[in-house]
């Protein structure tokens, strides 16, 4: 992990804890940080939908797999 300074308010610090039930201030923006990537990817999927096209079906990518023997 590395270091890195970062000057924030306390109060939105302190908010932040709460709201991620963080039990440090590291934790809490480790945690948001991590959701905030989460809800970016997220709504990348969201935009794909409908624009894949698939030429198996589910069923089969799923239970046709030659190498599970």
């Amino acid at each position: 992990m590395k270091r890195t300074t970062v000057t924030l308010p306390n109060d939105l610090l302190e908010m932040l804890k709460k709201t991620v039930k963080a039990k440090n201030k590291t934790r809490a923006v480790i945690m948001a940080i991590e959701g905030e990537i989460r809800r970016n990817k997220l709504e990348k999927l969201k935009k794909m939908a409908g624009h894949m096209e698939f030429e198996r079906e589910a069923d089969d990518i799923r239970h046709g797999d030659d190498r599970l023997g």
